[in-house]
C-alpha cells in the first residue's frame, strides 16, 4: 500500500515537473537575468520541491506555491552571496596594510549602543500603554514573530481583523511617540 502512494507522488512531482518547468524556469531566468545562475536557481527549487514532495497533494495553487519557493530560494541566496561578498576581499599582492584592518567592523560604538537601548526604552514604555489588544496583537507579530494566520487563530479573529489591528497599533504608537517631545528627541535628534 504504502508503494502506491510512493507511485502516486513521484507521478504527482513528474506532473508537476512537466507542467511548471518552463514557467519555473523563465522566473529564475527574470530574477538572475543569467542563463547559469538561473539554471543553478532552478535545480535548488526543484530539489526543495522534492524534499517537499509530501506537501505537493496538499497545496491548492501549486503554481503560486512553486513561484513562493522560488521567490525565497533567490532571496536566500542573494542574501547569502551578500554576505559572503562583505567578507570576501580582492587583496594586491604588494599590501603594507594588515588583512584584518581591511576586514569592516560591523560592531556599535558605546555610544550607538547607548542609544539604541534608549530608544528600545521609550518604545516599550510607550507599547505598554497600548491598549491590551493592540499590544498584544504587535507583541505576537513583532516579538514572537507569529505570522497571521497563527495570531488569526491564537485570537479567534479573522486576518483581516488581525490586519487591521496591527495597522492600528502602529498608528496608535506612532501617535503617541510623536506627542511625547522626549521621544520626538530621542529618535530623531537635530
Amino acid at each position: 500500500m504504502k508503494t502506491n502512494t510512493k507511485t502516486n507522488t513521484n507521478t504527482t512531482l513528474e506532473t508537476v515537473y512537466e507542467e511548471y518547468n518552463r514557467y519555473i524556469y523563465h522566473l529564475c531566468l527574470k530574477l538572475t537575468r543569467n542563463k547559469a545562475e538561473a539554471e543553478d536557481l532552478m535545480q535548488e527549487v526543484w530539489v526543495k520541491v522534492v524534499r517537499y514532495e509530501s506537501y505537493v497533494a496538499d497545496v491548492d495553487h501549486v503554481k503560486a506555491w512553486l513561484t513562493t519557493i522560488c521567490m525565497n530560494t533567490f532571496r536566500d541566496r542573494y542574501r547569502k552571496n551578500v554576505r559572503r561578498s562583505k567578507y570576501m576581499m580582492n587583496q594586491p599582492d604588494t599590501l603594507d596594510v594588515p588583512v584584518l584592518d581591511l576586514v569592516p567592523n560591523n560592531e556599535l560604538s558605546t555610544e550607538e549602543v547607548i542609544e539604541q537601548d534608549a530608544i528600545a526604552q521609550i518604545v516599550q514604555d510607550k507599547i505598554g500603554k497600548l491598549d491590551t489588544i493592540y499590544r498584544t496583537t504587535l507583541v505576537y507579530f513583532y516579538v514572537n514573530q507569529y505570522s497571521l494566520v497563527e495570531i488569526a487563530e491564537l485570537m479567534n479573529v479573522s486576518i483581516g481583523t488581525v490586519k487591521s489591528r496591527l495597522f492600528r497599533a502602529k498608528q496608535r504608537l506612532k501617535e503617541m511617540m510623536m506627542a511625547d517631545q522626549s521621544s520626538v528627541e530621542a529618535i530623531m535628534p537635530a
